[in-house]
């Protein structure tokens, strides 16, 4: 599959892949009989779901967490869902998993930025969120308080505020009742406000 340069992927799912005209759906099912139609999903979202292993665990890991995510999905897309027509909270919930086994790496990350602020080279909701604490000691505290949130905790929050998901898509992603994601972002924004005395740059997107 050819990888496109991070950032250069348009977001797509219900939300439209106006030139081709098909859903998520309908070309892993089309895959089944044609695994090169897999590339379009690949297309679709592969700089995307880079930019969010970029912002969790910096540079270093995130080529290889976005590749390994396309090859788990490619690998497991005889047993998509098809009642959902856009691929995107499931591609994110294997990166989500892939992310988990990089849960030192992600601290480290996040320890990192208290020192240099977050990297530049992604733009979208993570870069939106990040910019309402516009102190490079608030950005310090807000990397902090991520580090310090339980793992379960911070994957819905973060695929709400980086990823731009509802509370229900995460939940879909992580494989976990709607219910359940949303106790677990509201309480991870709670300690992110009283890590920023009340700041909350993470309430891009739904939460409900």
């Amino acid at each position: 599959m050819r990888r496109p340069e991070p950032g250069t992927a348009e977001v797509t799912g219900e939300r439209g892949d106006a030139t081709a005209g098909t859903t998520d759906a309908e070309i892993i099912r089309l895959s089944g009989r044609e695994p090169e139609r897999f590339a379009e999903i690949f297309d679709r979202y592969y700089a995307e779901v880079y930019g969010y292993a970029e912002r969790r665990l910096g540079p270093s890991l995130a080529d290889d967490v976005a590749a390994e995510t396309f090859l788990i999905a490619f690998d497991r897309r005889d047993r998509y869902d098809a009642a959902h027509s856009i691929a995107r909270p499931w591609l994110y919930g294997i990166a989500s998993n892939l992310i988990s086994r990089h849960h030192r790496a992600e601290t480290r990350h996040y320890r990192a930025l208290t020192r240099v602020g977050p990297p530049g080279t992604v733009d979208g909701p993570a870069d939106q969120a990040l910019g309402r604490v516009d102190a490079q000691s608030n950005r310090g505290r807000l990397a902090r308080a991520l580090a310090a949130i339980p793992r379960g905790d911070r994957d819905v929050l973060l695929l709400v505020a980086w990823a731009g998901m509802t509370g229900e898509e995460a939940g879909r992603a992580l494989d976990i009742p709607s219910g359940t994601a949303r106790s677990r972002l509201h309480r991870a924004r709670r300690k992110i406000r009283a890590a920023l005395g009340g700041i909350d740059p993470t309430t891009i997107g739904e939460d409900a």
